[in-house]
């Protein structure tokens, strides 16, 4: 689950750098497109916070999943040292 988070914030990077490039390209090499640098420098920074609030939610899904299943095999040791002990 947390790969596909990894995944979607990396991507959200990948284009947040793609428009801070374009914010320094002359408007003469963007014909049909926004030529205003403030726009694709806003652009960029919403991507760019977009990607860091994913990945964000990536590693807290990670951490999470880990705990699980830390717990998980914490439970099932305690459960075989207490059959253990009701055998012996």
């Amino acid at each position: 689950m947390s790969r596909n988070f990894y995944i979607l914030a990396a991507v959200l990077l990948f284009f947040a750098l793609l428009s801070g490039g374009m914010s320094l390209v002359p408007s003469s090499f963007q014909p049909g497109l926004p030529a205003n640098g403030t726009l694709w420098r806003t652009v960029g920074l919403i991507l760019l916070l977009a990607g860091l609030c994913f990945a964000l939610i990536g590693v807290m899904s990670h951490l999470f999943e880990q705990v699980d299943r830390r717990s998980e095999q914490a439970r099932q040791e305690a459960r075989r040292r207490r059959r253990e002990r009701g055998e012996l």
